[in-house]
């Protein structure tokens, strides 16, 4: 059911400006490129679960090399 008072065939659950992007307020001009990847890829709240799944990939294939590396010959069988 829609409220009345909203625009036709919009639905109720949905705001008027939900289709307005918000504008950040800190944007530098003199950012350089490899800032302005940093703050919005690495450091940027809404990407922090993806960070955190690569770096625990990451962690996990640097920990299996270093792991058959270091004790690789007690897995053969004598």
């Amino acid at each position: 059911m829609a409220r009345r008072g909203q625009p036709s065939g919009t639905p109720s659950y949905i705001p008027v400006n939900a289709g307005v992007a918000p504008k950040r307020a800190l944007n530098d001009p003199n950012e350089s490129a490899f800032s302005r990847f940093l703050r919005t890829e690495i450091y940027a709240p809404e990407k922090l679960v993806g960070n955190i799944n690569v770096a625990t990939a990451l962690g996990m294939f640097a920990a299996g090399i270093i792991v058959v590396r270091t004790w690789g010959d007690l897995m053969i069988v004598a």
